[in-house]
């Protein structure tokens, strides 16, 4: 591998809001080798997908030289990022994470930690989301920051094309440094009672969306590689077209 020869300009950001241990811990490790700029919410932002603030106007505030925080969701901070605390300099990367808790299977669709990785992939910076599953309170995560870290310096070997983004899933820390990696399929999950009916004391209904998944161990799957204690690793791209049925219809036009 080639040694670098000047510091890498990268953006960092989340879901789980400026002050979470992963994007701490991320913004040390890299700022090691390389020049580091984070904008992250201000608050929890999970499961906000790939929405953009349009009806208010948004705050950003700055902590320092190279960390700023916004009151917008992880694909505001992407934009803001850009256009304001990098002044138009494109990072060599984005790293959205570490988010505490997995982004795997369908759940993807859902996560603000993904939807800064897409909004990435979309201005074709290579981008990367990162996931610690199952991560408890006072995990550590030095080691899941150095994988990521060590994840970048072998991008370019990957020769992933415009529009491609990786997403991340590292089982949670055993005391070991993570060595052992696959490259994945997206998973597939099944919620039962995806919303849960309860009552409050004045016997009026309220509803928590939510419920406990059921996983498919579909092989070659992020859900299965990480329940084996590997790192998953599963490319990811912005086209959503069904080529196969697009082909078929083409050929064989279906009558409105």
């Amino acid at each position: 591998m080639a040694k670098k020869t000047q510091k890498r300009r990268i953006l960092i950001t989340n879901d789980d809001g400026y002050f979470s241990d992963g994007i701490e811990v991320l913004f040390k490790e890299l700022s090691t080798t390389d020049n580091v700029v984070m904008v992250a919410p201000d608050r929890e932002q999970s499961a906000s997908s790939h929405s953009l603030t349009l009806s208010r106007p948004l705050r950003m505030h700055q902590l320092d030289k190279n960390r700023y925080f916004t009151d917008g969701t992880p694909t505001d901070c992407i934009l803001l990022a850009l256009q304001i605390a990098l002044k138009n300099r494109v990072p060599d990367f984005i790293v959205s994470g570490i988010n505490h808790g997995a982004n795997m299977g369908d759940d993807v669709i859902y996560s603000g930690t993904v939807a800064a990785a897409v909004e990435g992939a979309i201005l074709k910076i290579p981008s990367i989301a990162v996931s610690m599953v199952d991560h408890k309170p006072g995990m550590p995560m030095l080691r899941a920051a150095r994988f990521v870290h060590k994840l970048l310096d072998a991008y370019d070997t990957f020769d992933f094309g415009p529009g491609t983004l990786l997403n991340v899933n590292l089982p949670p820390d055993n005391g070991k440094p993570y060595n052992r990696y696959q490259f994945t399929r997206q998973g597939n999950r099944v919620y039962k009672d995806m919303v849960i009916r309860k009552n409050d004391p004045r016997g009026r209904d309220y509803y928590w969306i939510g419920g406990h998944p059921k996983w498919r161990r579909i092989k070659g799957s992020d859900f299965v590689a990480v329940q084996k204690g590997l790192v998953s690793l599963t490319p990811m791209g912005l086209e959503f077209t069904d080529f196969d049925i697009l082909q078929r219809l083409t050929e064989c036009p279906v009558k409105i």
